[in-house]
C-alpha cells in the first residue's frame, strides 16, 4: 500500500489530471471509465472457480488498482466481507449462479456499496481482466443526477425521509442480511435537494411505509430508463462515485459475464 500510494504520483499526467476532475466532480453520469491500462494477460492464472476469491499478492492488476484508488482517497475494506481483503476478484462461480452477488450469474439489481454501514465508501473501482466468451456480460450504472429529474414531487419527499431499512447485502455473510435488529430508518436520498447522495440496494432495502413503497418502486424504474451498460475488454477500469450512482448486472449464463475482473476494496475521499 505505501509503495502504491507514492507510485501514484509517478503515474502519467493526463491519468491523473481525469482522475483530480472526476475527484472533484464525477459529472452527470458518476462514472469513469480508463481503458488501456496493464493487466498482465500472459501472468493470469486460470479463473477462480471457488467462493470467496482474493488477491493477496501484488500483481500487476492490483498495482494498477490499488494506485488509482490511491489518488482518490484512501483505500479501506470491510472485515466481514471476504475476509478484509483490499483486493478482491469478481468472478461467476460454478453452483451459486443463482447468488445475489459477485458470484452469481443472476441478475444483480441495483444498489450503491454497502449503503447499510455508518461508513460506507465513496468510489468503487473495478478493473477487468478476462472479458467472457460470448461478449455479452456487462455492468449496469444508473446515476441520481439523471434519475432525479424523472421522480414527482411526492417521490422525492419520501425518498428523503428516514423510512427505509437497509441490511447488510448476502456478502457479508446469511445471519447479518438477514438481521434488521439494531438497524435504524434512514433515508435513500440525503443532502442537497438539488444534488443528493443516496443509499439503497433494491435487495435488501425495506420500505417502511406506503409512501416509501412506492416512492422505491418510482425510484427503481427511473434508474432502468436512465441505466447505462458498460461491456468491458481487458484493461479497462471503471470508476463509480458511490454516493450519486447505483450499479448491477443484467442476467448472463454462466461465464457470459466478465470472466475474470477484480475490485479494490472501497476508498474514501
Amino acid at each position: 500500500m505505501a509503495r502504491a500510494r507514492d507510485a501514484w504520483e509517478d503515474l502519467p499526467f493526463p491519468l491523473r489530471r481525469e482522475v483530480r476532475r472526476f475527484r472533484r466532480h464525477s459529472g452527470p453520469n458518476g462514472t469513469l471509465v480508463i481503458g488501456g491500462l496493464p493487466v498482465d494477460q500472459g501472468a493470469l492464472p486460470a479463473t477462480p472457480a471457488v467462493p470467496g476469491s482474493v488477491q493477496r499478492r501484488a500483481t500487476v492488476s492490483a498495482a494498477v488498482l490499488t494506485m488509482v484508488a490511491c489518488g482518490l482517497g484512501e483505500p479501506l475494506a470491510y472485515r466481514a466481507e471476504k475476509s478484509g481483503a483490499l483486493v478482491q476478484d469478481v468472478v461467476p462461480v460454478p453452483g451459486q449462479e443463482s447468488f445475489h452477488g459477485n458470484a452469481g450469474s443472476v441478475p444483480l439489481s441495483f444498489h450503491t456499496e454497502n449503503g447499510f454501514h455508518p461508513h460506507p465508501p465513496d468510489y468503487v473501482i473495478f478493473l477487468c481482466l478476462r472479458a467472457d466468451h460470448d461478449r455479452i456480460a456487462g455492468m449496469r450504472v444508473a446515476g441520481i443526477r439523471q434519475a432525479l429529474p424523472l421522480l414527482t414531487p411526492a417521490s422525492r419527499q419520501a425518498l428523503f425521509a428516514p423510512e427505509f431499512i437497509t441490511t447488510p447485502p448476502p456478502s457479508f455473510g446469511p445471519d447479518a442480511a438477514a438481521s434488521k435488529s439494531g438497524v435504524e430508518p434512514r433515508p435513500v436520498l440525503s443532502g442537497a435537494v438539488e444534488d443528493p447522495d443516496i443509499r439503497m440496494a433494491q435487495l435488501v432495502t425495506t420500505p417502511l411505509t406506503p409512501r416509501a413503497v412506492a416512492a422505491l418502486t418510482e425510484f427503481g424504474r427511473t434508474c432502468e430508463v436512465t441505466a447505462r451498460t458498460l461491456r468491458l475488454n481487458p484493461g479497462d477500469l471503471v470508476v463509480i462515485d458511490n454516493r450519486v450512482t447505483v450499479h448491477g448486472r443484467p442476467w448472463c449464463p454462466l461465464g457470459g459475464r466478465p470472466g475474470f475482473a477484480s475490485r479494490p476494496a472501497p476508498c474514501h475521499r
